[in-house]
């Protein structure tokens, strides 16, 4: 999205958008169905998927913040007591809060937001609005309108938004021509290059391969630590112990969490691969995943729904915004480096690559972590994965009354992304039974895949939860008019 396509829409919009093909005709009852899991979600999802696979998950939070945040206030005039997050579109008459009225102002508020923050999709949100029935030409700013509403709820959240740090436009440090959106403009530098370790304490970037074209890493949005939250004033407030053991003047800890790493390593099997591949895919994690359970088991309508979705996306927003907060202040090295120093030429028993298996004439600096070719692009201390599973869980404990979960990941026979044809050896599912253990596997997954020392598991577990708390108990704010 640029500049000029948030200024045209939070001001007045007056271009009409392609006509739908005339052959459609729509097959979602907006009386009774749920535009999310029918409309939306179907059409939306898997480009969610494809636009955040191997980039930071600041970016796919941001994503949620202007597409589906926006749906609380889509539905708030429609509510007896709720008042939107972004703006206040006031209060609709009783005899308005039908199903249908809900429904219509979602889907043209995710139409609105699709159509600003992923314009190169057009097509598909076009077939979203032919499901629906509804006009894609319309594009009024009629509060007193379900379409309306919906178009101002996604407009008044970008308007919001705008400038708030997050650089997605990339016009932040005075930049004019040229954009570059969501690149650093604080001045961030690493302390060591791809090539050089220059201190075996601090962040090095990886080198990461496409088609064999080798590339180093940035520190991807540096900045977003910075970024206002929802629920607290400042992720300071927060009490997060230093990496010691990262610290390689103290040598002893230093090796022995390198230890646990290759240890780690050498015993992966194919539960523990297919988890971390799992849980290192954030949109089908807590979408198909984590998500779908709760809302069908739960049997939630769009309103209900909206309610979940938004609980969750404050806690991923800001769990990320502290994550990110205490990876640029600690800016700690991840295990690849680690191992290399500490063990250099040396042989190890470890996992040797893709389809290797574990060996044990591996070098120290021939070792990666499993995941280590879709290495997180950010300092390693405390695990951003961590901290969205723990904050997820929290507020989804809240949200439902319960720590109880039937949560299932069916995995074919060699689906591996990273060894593909070869793991799992047969079919297999994954299971978890509540939350809590969810979260914990989720947390460990980062020691399996080679991108966390435990430290960082333990890191997240001392600010994530609360922000999950704060997250439920801001959107119960909302819903009674806070």
């Amino acid at each position: 999205m640029t500049i000029a396509t948030a200024v045209a829409l939070v001001g007045s919009l007056t271009s009409a958008a392609p006509a739908a093909p005339q052959q459609a005709t729509a097959t979602f009852d907006l009386d009774h169905g749920n535009a999310l899991t029918q409309v939306v979600y179907p059409k939306f999802q898997r480009v969610s998927r494809d636009e955040s696979f191997g980039r930071a998950v600041t970016l796919t939070v941001d994503h949620a913040i202007l597409i589906e945040m926006p749906w609380f206030d889509a539905i708030a005039p429609y509510s007896p007591t709720a008042k939107g997050i972004f703006s206040d579109l006031g209060r609709r008459p009783a005899e308005e809060r039908t199903t249908r009225n809900k429904n219509i102002a979602v889907i043209y508020s995710a139409f609105t937001s699709l159509n600003a923050v992923l314009p190169q999709y057009k097509d598909r949100w076009l077939e979203m609005m032919q499901t629906a029935g509804l006009d894609p030409n319309n594009t009024e700013e009629d509060p007193t309108t379900p379409s309306g509403i919906g178009i101002l709820a996604a407009k008044n959240a970008i308007k919001a938004r705008l400038h708030d740090g997050s650089n997605r436009y990339g016009d932040e440090g005075g930049r004019k021509y040229n954009l570059r959106p969501y690149s650093d403009y604080t001045g961030y530098r690493p302390v060591n290059t791809a090539e050089q370790l220059n201190d075996p304490s601090r962040w090095q970037p990886n080198v990461t391969s496409s088609n064999n074209v080798y590339r180093s890493q940035e520190f991807a949005t540096p900045y977003f630590g910075w970024l206002k939250p929802f629920t607290y004033d400042s992720p300071a407030q927060f009490d997060v112990a230093p990496p010691t053991s990262s610290n390689y003047h103290n040598a002893k800890a230093y090796k022995s969490q390198v230890d646990e790493m290759v240890e780690a390593s050498a015993g992966l099997d194919d539960r523990k691969k297919m988890t971390a591949e799992l849980f290192n895919d954030k949109v089908v994690t807590f979408g198909a995943v984590a998500g779908t359970p709760v809302v069908m088991n739960g049997n939630y309508d769009v309103e209900k729904m909206v309610q979940y979705i938004t609980s969750s996306d404050v806690a991923f927003v800001d769990s990320t915004i502290a994550t990110w907060y205490f990876k640029r202040k600690y800016d700690s090295v991840r295990p690849f480096s680690a191992v290399h120093h500490v063990y250099g030429n040396k042989r190890i028993t470890a996992w040797g690559g893709p389809g290797a298996g574990t060996v044990d004439d591996i070098t120290g600096n021939e070792w990666q972590g499993y995941l280590s070719g879709h290495s997180a692009d950010s300092p390693e201390y405390p695990s951003a994965t961590s901290a969205l599973c723990l904050s997820f869980a929290e507020q989804v404990r809240r949200f439902t009354g319960t720590d109880q979960a039937n949560i299932n990941f069916a995995a074919a026979k060699g689906s591996s992304f990273v060894e593909p044809g070869v793991t799992p050896a047969n079919d297999m599912t994954l299971h978890w039974s509540n939350w809590t253990d969810f979260a914990r596997d989720c947390g460990e997954s980062r020691v399996w895949a080679g991108e966390n020392f435990p430290a960082a598991i333990e890191a997240a577990k001392q600010y994530a939860p609360k922000i999950g708390d704060l997250s439920y108990e801001f959107v119960q704010r909302k819903l009674n008019g806070g």
